[in-house]
């Protein structure tokens, strides 16, 4: 009965493990969820084609291999986070500068 009570309770806390690593980061998913709208708005609106487009979605799922990669051993460190939103900002800065870079409008 003891055994039966410890295996239980070992389940429990490693279950517990599992799905505190999955929810550790709202914040990086959130934002990954955001960058991947804004290509969606590009493409509707006409401010990306379809070759900027996939440099784009390609990088953002270099980022997500990042953090799954990070979350493997079910803990992120701070160095691993700070290397995951430095990707974040590069994608961030490469969204807004192929959004704006007027292709295919003339220049008077």
């Amino acid at each position: 009965m003891k055994r039966i009570l410890i295996a239980v309770s070992g389940m429990t806390l490693l279950m517990n493990g599992f799905v505190y690593a999955q929810t550790e980061t709202p914040m990086i998913d959130q934002r990954q969820m955001n960058q991947e709208q804004h290509i969606d708005q590009g493409i509707s609106s006409g401010q990306l084609n379809r070759r900027e487009a996939g440099r784009l979605d390609r990088q953002q799922d270099r980022i997500d291999r990042m953090e799954d990669r990070a979350n493997a051993d079910g803990v992120m460190t701070r160095k691993e986070r700070a290397r995951i939103g430095a990707a974040q900002n590069r994608a961030s800065r490469h969204i807004a500068r192929e959004k704006h870079d007027h292709q295919g409008t003339r220049h008077r």
